[in-house]
């Protein structure tokens, strides 16, 4: 059991470090909105991690294998992710015309959490590519312990957690930074995030519209990892 966490760990580490765009609007929540905010966020994040991990270990195989290559997942992912940055951007430019107080920016004031984990939740889960993760983790991890359900509980809870516990630092740390807060760095890191979110859209429709150019990036990805 012991060992068990002990290899769990270092995934988890790994994990919350992954660049994506769950890491940039954690960190955008919890330079604008503030701790409570970025941990009700990334609440949301990790509820979509744990019904991934559910549907990938009851589900079969061959079942989750065909559903994480549908270029209909991808294209659908890619453009929820797609409208939802653009979208954003251009929020920021109409609140870029309206007058925010300096002392007491609106941003700073508009905290509903549940709204927070919803849209952590969501963020995540539109991202196929984290099903296929969980599901190639569960079959490279799943007969190193035996296929035992409490072995595996084990592993992935400690995963979760120590992938939790490490958020929690960097949304700390991403706290101090609130200090160099204005009306005009607030609004500049929201723009980064939308953009961030509209290239990783356009990732994600790349991948479905292309599903070959995906599967050759893939496979000469397995072939360098196997070289190593």
């Amino acid at each position: 059991m012991i060992e068990d966490i002990l290899t769990a760990i270092p995934l988890g580490f790994f994990l919350s470090f992954m660049i994506g765009p769950v890491f940039f609007v954690l960190l955008e929540t919890s330079v604008v909105k503030g701790f409570r905010a970025a941990l009700s966020f990334n609440v949301g994040v990790i509820i979509a991690d744990i019904v991934f991990i559910l549907i990938a270990y009851f589900s079969s195989y061959r079942l989750i294998s065909a559903i994480k290559d549908d270029p209909a997942l991808f294209i659908f992912g890619g453009l929820v992710m797609l409208t939802y940055g653009i979208i954003s951007l251009i929020k920021n430019r109409k609140l870029k015309k309206k007058s925010i107080d300096p002392e007491d920016p609106v941003e700073l004031a508009k905290n509903n959490y549940l709204t927070l984990a919803v849209k952590g939740f969501f963020l995540n889960f539109i991202n196929i590519g984290v099903l296929g993760f969980w599901l190639a983790l569960i079959i490279t991890i799943g007969p190193q312990l035996q296929l035992n359900p409490g072995r595996m509980l084990t592993f992935f809870t400690a995963v979760i957690v120590s992938y939790f516990v490490v958020d929690i630092f960097k949304i700390l740390l991403a706290k101090q930074l609130r200090r160099y807060l204005n009306p005009h760095n607030i609004l500049m890191i929201k723009k980064v995030i939308s953009i961030v979110l509209i290239v990783s859209g356009v990732f994600l429709l790349g991948q479905g519209l292309f599903p070959k150019e995906r599967k050759i990036v893939n496979s000469a990805l397995e072939k360098l990892e196997h070289q190593n």
